[in-house]
């Protein structure tokens, strides 16, 4: 037990110095720093004027649409990278794999595109 725990003691010393530094600058840029807020400062911001509308409205299901496309295709290159990378240690097998994810998701992209998904009016 005590071997293990002088393995987590080089991160628990850096967790410490990095929670002592940040309080530190916090601290000190709010001691340091001019306080001068006014009614600018204190508004909020959103897109340079002011909210016009409930914030709880509804939003268009293209929108929703495009998000998990991006998400959908953003995982795509996130296995792509580590695939490349052990292509040689994975073979034959690693490799037709990958091309079935890659062909399951062509065809999720053609019905997209074919259903109109991508087309913004």
């Amino acid at each position: 037990m005590d071997a293990l725990l002088s393995e987590y003691f080089p991160i628990l010393i850096f967790l410490g110095i990095a929670i002592v530094m940040s309080a530190a600058f916090v601290g000190l840029a709010v001691l340091i720093a001019k306080q001068n807020p006014d009614q600018e400062k204190l508004s909020a911001y959103e897109c340079g004027f002011e909210a016009f509308s409930d914030s709880r409205g509804k939003f268009d299901v293209r929108f929703y649409l495009v998000a998990i496309l991006f998400i959908i295709f953003d995982l795509e290159v996130a296995f792509l990278f580590p695939w490349v990378v052990s292509l040689d240690a994975i073979g034959p097998y690693g490799f037709w794999s990958m091309m079935v994810f890659l062909g399951v998701l062509t065809v999720g992209f053609v019905y997209e595109w074919r259903k109109g998904a991508l087309e913004w009016e």
